[in-house]
């Protein structure tokens, strides 16, 4: 299973019905795919749309219907549009219950960097900064490490997207909290070993004595 499968698969058990959650672009968009079977959720697309479903097959997009990174996604029945004024007072007022990020850095403590990559050109933070602040849980999806570095760091490199915390990181190695603002190792992926997680790990991880390991189904 590719790491972006898994990271994906093990978010979507986060996931209660009736929840309004926001999917990022990159492996967030991928969650949409592994809702668990009775389970109803609402996901909602900073660009306007609330009902977003799994992304369509090819041949089957509609060039109007986008996720906020402009890649095709599909509508269930009953979806709904409106403005960026709309959709911004829902993560702003507190109505989203959960956001799934993409993630560059997150540190020991849980800050996350996930906007700005150095030496390349880009429009702004998009929402990633509101949905930080705003949603009622944040989750990020990144791959553990990039070019042979580790993305849990001791502290952020890169522009922070907000002070407060996340609650909760998922890589293709490690599911990782932050309690009391330490780095805390909860879950391993199938077939990773706790001292592989730690060896591949910048931040200092806090490792209780017993972690299961991760379900993905």
């Amino acid at each position: 299973m590719d790491p972006q499968t898994i990271i994906a698969k093990r978010i979507a058990l986060e996931l209660r019905s009736g929840m309004l959650v926001n999917l990022g672009i990159g492996i967030p968009t991928l969650v949409a795919n592994y809702v668990p079977a009775g389970t109803h959720i609402f996901f909602q697309s900073e660009n306007g749309l609330i009902g977003t479903g799994p992304i369509p097959e090819e041949a089957m997009a509609q060039p109007r219907l986008t996720d906020a990174g402009g890649k095709p996604v599909s509508a269930i029945p009953g979806a709904c549009t409106f403005d960026s004024a709309m959709s911004f007072g829902l993560i702003r007022g507190g109505h989203v219950d959960m956001t799934v990020l993409g993630g560059l850095q997150v540190d020991a403590s849980g800050k996350l960097a996930n906007w700005m990559i150095p030496g390349k050109m880009v429009p702004g933070m998009g929402g990633a900064m509101d949905l930080v602040c705003g949603a009622r849980k944040v989750v990020v999806a990144m791959q553990h490490s990039a070019k042979g570095k580790s993305k849990l760091v001791r502290q952020c490199t890169l522009p922070l997207t907000s002070v407060r915390t996340i609650d909760l990181l998922v890589t293709e190695l490690a599911v990782v909290g932050f309690p009391g603002g330490r780095a805390t190792l909860l879950e391993t992926a199938p077939g990773v070993s706790v001292q592989q997680v730690v060896d591949a790990t910048d931040a200092e991880l806090v490792v209780p004595a017993n972690v299961p390991e991760m379900a993905l189904s």
